[in-house]
């Protein structure tokens, strides 16, 4: 921690990412997370999810970790009670849809929109599509092509095998879309252009506004640049040991990688450790 920084008081809430934070590269909540799940809800602090997932490739965490809080998909683009009904929708303009996809189509970047709980594709048997079924255990709507669905987009998902060109993409798409998105990777291959307030720093603020928490006890964890904007507002912000050095730079605590039960020891060391 900065010696520059005040220590931070108490935590009510924990605002947590869930892939490469949460879950293992195997997608797997270990023992120990289970652990300090009980823990915390022993201690009285909430626990809530945000991801760049739609909800419905959020409910098999929700589930197993019996959370009741409201969860937040589309990096904050839609925000569910843990049933999964519909709380705030946070849409992105038809016409700014429009020229993203198109954008990322022209930069062999394959767009996916996100439009409530459906998920839009234009093509069903690929290989991003076949991993990203069994990750959130949804299937995809196939479309034709887009046209006629560049309305209510909660998020626009481009998707890359060339990790290293994604960078370049989402810098460019950002300064094309200017204040009318936010673009940010949510994974080495995948890109995330959403409502220009939907990101995960609006996210958490809203559930904690929601849960009537004060943003300053507030844990939020996280592992991506799309957690940078949650890791800015937290009171207790966290990174992952495996996220990028950016993403560690903006965090006031670096926890184990998610290999190595790293939510676990966040939450007893940095969280629990002011109940």
């Amino acid at each position: 921690m900065s010696p520059s920084v005040s220590p931070p008081g108490d935590v009510r809430l924990v605002v947590s990412d869930i892939d490469g934070t949460l879950i293992t590269p195997e997608r797997v909540i270990t023992p120990a997370a289970h652990r300090a799940a009980d823990d915390l809800e022993r201690a009285g602090i909430r626990l809530s999810l945000v991801s760049s997932r739609a909800p419905r490739g959020m409910m098999q965490y929700v589930r197993a970790l019996r959370i009741s809080t409201p969860i937040a998909g589309l990096n904050g683009g839609l925000i569910c009670d843990a049933d999964g009904t519909i709380r705030e929708r946070l849409s992105l303009a038809p016409d700014a849809v429009h020229r993203a996809v198109e954008f990322l189509i022209a930069n062999n970047v394959e767009p996916w929109l996100f439009i409530g709980h459906d998920w839009l594709v234009r093509q069903m048997d690929t290989p991003q599509v076949h991993h990203e079924r069994e990750v959130v255990q949804t299937t995809p709507v196939q479309v034709a092509d887009f046209a006629g669905h560049y309305h209510d987009v909660g998020k626009i998902m481009g998707v890359s095998s060339d990790s290293a060109h994604l960078p370049v993409v989402e810098r460019e798409l950002a300064a094309l879309l200017g204040g009318e998105a936010s673009v940010h990777r949510s994974s080495p291959i995948y890109l995330d252009i959403t409502h220009p307030r939907a990101n995960k720093g609006y996210a958490a603020k809203e559930l904690a506004r929601l849960l009537d928490v004060s943003i300053h006890e507030t844990a939020c964890i996280g592992d991506m640049n799309n957690d940078i904007p949650m890791l800015k507002e937290a009171g207790v912000s966290i990174a992952m040991g495996n996220a990028p050095q950016n993403v560690k730079a903006q965090a006031r605590y670096v926890t184990r990688p998610n290999t190595q039960d790293g939510w676990a020891h966040a939450m007893e060391s940095f969280v629990l450790s002011r109940a």
